[in-house]
């Protein structure tokens, strides 16, 4: 963490005295990102420059396309066939422009996709007009970007680093690019950690996907785990989309000199209203949506799709202040039927938000009555860059263990975190290997402890009843056509009364009591579900008895007397 935070800050710094005065520093990012990529792949790049543009020279005449022979014989995925990359193009001061185009222009056309997204030609040439691109390269050139020096992880949380200054300089949700390493490594290893028996053996193939990926951090620390523990023959294929710009282009390269399929990662643009893998299923699914984004902007598309008994959100949509339970809606629709787990990251608002009846219950009711929800765990606050609030890593998958079927495990591991020496942003604290061992461990053993509680699929259910009382006027019951008494609806009132319990003896014993004229309108019933974690995992405290407090009362008082005396003396 300190060596890649120091070379972020190193980066940032040297861009800063190039770019101060000219560029807000809100739009530092923008700049500086493209730039760090195109430095990391000169510098893979590098040893087979000549090569390649001897190559290109000696067959652009030949051949149409002369791509798969360049890729072909310098044996990697991409390629630049100008002569320059930013090092040579310091060379000619002079040219600096007309040399960085062609130098642009030069890369094969998988790499000269992923740079036409970062949108720099404009900022380029106002770099140039000012006289400060040969400067910005000049500094670029300097950094060591190299797999051998900076590898995938590394280079990863440098990205990521970057990409909270820059959040934090314009006031974007940091938390919206990425997710800490420590969180991605515990999620991870309850997606793939709890389906060992699957990943084993030789000869298969395995997909993941993240609807909202990011820089593709949960992707590729997702593959490296499971390599690491538990099949390092696996083949793993990675697939993802990403609505933001910046963070798709930084993805789609890391992917590519990782040696992936960059094609796989699909974007600009929202897995919501347009979703680029529509049909396909996957094995595996992991993500972190963003908290509390308003889905506004594709209500129409959405409330069209919802109409569709076939379609993403046909249960019931979440309100528009936030669209997360949309992503775990559309993350289910690509289930496979075989079988499918999905880990994904939420605040508190999916585990309650919403009555019986509204959108966001309809979702959890869907979800719980279908036996999908596995595990919940809660995160220790402040453990994201952009927010201390309290997180969640929900476990949803359609090949529950005949052991889990039926129930939800809900761990608490609000306390299994380390402080850090230093804040990033908000947060504040971490996870260690070893913590995250700890909580596997609780999830694995699948047994009720003060940090585990497993409940029956209806316990978090409830039919929400409505408590009717009589109209009285002039001191009498108002009857209706019929002889009824008409209720008076200023006075209805509604009841929970849990799934596991009769809803006629709950009513003679908690409400007929009190109010002996009231009946119940059991034509309005409706189910409702929510996940009250505060209450589950509840320790009572007790009160201080007046004694304790009364004594340090009097400390205080006798200190503060002892205190004045002293000033007095003085």
């Amino acid at each position: 963490m300190n060596n890649t935070t120091n070379l972020s800050s190193l980066i940032w710094s040297s861009a800063d005295d190039v770019l101060r005065g000219l560029f807000k520093p809100s739009e530092y990012g923008r700049v500086i990102l493209p730039f760090v990529v195109m430095r990391r792949l000169d510098c893979v790049l590098e040893p087979k420059k000549d090569e390649v543009f001897e190559l290109y020279t000696k067959y652009k005449d030949q051949l149409s396309d002369s791509t798969p022979v360049i890729l072909r014989k310098v044996g990697y995925p991409f390629f630049n066939s100008s002569k320059f990359d930013l090092s040579r193009i310091k060379s000619d001061p002079n040219n600096v422009l007309i040399n960085f185009n062609n130098y642009v222009q030069g890369y094969s056309k998988n790499v000269l996709d992923i740079i036409e997204n970062f949108s720099i030609n404009p900022l380029v040439e106002k770099l140039h007009k000012n006289k400060r691109l040969y400067l910005l390269i000049d500094k670029f050139t300097e950094f060591d970007l190299h797999p051998n020096k900076i590898d995938n992880h590394q280079m990863g949380s440098v990205y990521e680093e970057l990409l909270r200054k820059f959040s934090e300089m314009s006031n974007e949700e940091s938390g919206d690019h990425f997710t800490p390493r420590d969180v991605v490594k515990l999620l991870v290893s309850f997606v793939f950690g709890g389906d060992r028996k699957d990943l084993q053996g030789e000869g298969k193939i395995r997909s993941v996907f993240d609807p909202c990926c990011g820089t593709g951090g949960l992707l590729t620390i997702g593959k490296e785990w499971i390599h690491e523990n538990i099949n390092p023959n696996l083949k793993v294929d990675l697939y993802g989309q990403e609505l933001n710009d910046v963070t798709y282009s930084i993805c789609k390269s890391d992917l590519l000199m990782m040696d992936e399929n960059p094609d796989n990662i699909h974007g600009p643009c929202s897995s919501i209203s347009d979703d680029r893998l529509q049909g396909r299923k996957f094995d595996y699914m992991i993500t972190n949506p963003p908290f509390g984004v308003s889905w506004k902007s594709e209500e129409e598309f959405v409330t069209e799709e919802a109409k569709d008994p076939n379609g993403r959100f046909f249960v019931g949509t979440p309100r528009t202040s936030d669209g997360s339970l949309l992503f775990l809606q559309h993350l289910i629709h690509k289930m496979n039927p075989e079988g499918s787990r999905i880990g994904i990251v939420f605040n508190g608002s999916p585990l309650f938000t919403g009555d019986a009846g509204s959108g966001e219950s309809e979702i959890r009711k869907w979800v719980i009555e279908n036996d999908w929800l596995e595990c919940i765990v809660s995160l220790p606050d402040r453990m994201f860059f952009n927010t201390g609030i309290t997180t969640y890593i929900w476990i949803v998958t359609n090949k529950k263990s005949p052991e889990r079927k039926g129930k939800i495990q809900l761990i608490d591991g609000s306390s299994f975190s380390t402080s850090m020496k230093k804040n990033l942003g908000d947060k504040g604290k971490y996870i260690t290997e070893e913590q995250t061992e700890q909580l596997f461990n609780i999830y694995q053993k699948f047994e009720e402890n003060e940090f585990c509680k497993i409940y029956p699929n209806s316990f978090s259910g409830y039919t929400k009843v409505v408590v009717e009382q009589p109209l009285i006027e002039n001191g009498k019951v108002k009857n209706d056509s019929q002889g009824n008494p008409k209720p008076d609806t200023s006075k209805r009132d509604s009841e929970r009364v849990p799934l596991s319990e009769s809803i006629e003896r709950y009513y003679e014993r908690e409400v007929k009591p009190h109010l002996s004229d009231s009946w119940l309108d059991r034509s309005k019933d409706k189910i409702g579900y929510e996940i009250n974690f505060t209450k589950y995992f509840y320790k009572f405290t007790p009160l201080r008895s007046l004694e304790e407090i009364s004594k340090d009362l009097k400390s205080l008082d006798d200190e503060i007397s002892k205190l004045s005396m002293e000033i007095v003396d003085e």
